[in-house]
């Protein structure tokens, strides 16, 4: 999944690198919008990353903190 993120990352950057330099209103209008969709491709990707680690540490937290865990420990 890293992989991917940056990839888009770098897609963004470039597009918007081009659409900098671009002279036509319609090339940079294209390459604007594909920036804005590598970003929000990105974005869903880190959010996605998150979610699982978080979902990981909840679980982690029910199994440390449930009661056939709690009374193995005494």
């Amino acid at each position: 999944m890293n992989r991917e993120l940056r990839e888009f990352r770098r897609l963004e950057r470039i597009c918007l690198e081009q659409a900098a330099l671009s002279t036509m209103d319609l090339a940079r209008s294209g390459l604007l919008k594909v920036a804005d969709d590598c970003r929000i491709a990105a974005e869903t990707l880190e959010a996605q990353s998150h979610r699982g680690a978080l979902a990981g540490a909840v679980q982690a937290l029910k199994l440390a903190l449930s009661p056939t865990r709690a009374s193995s420990r005494h």
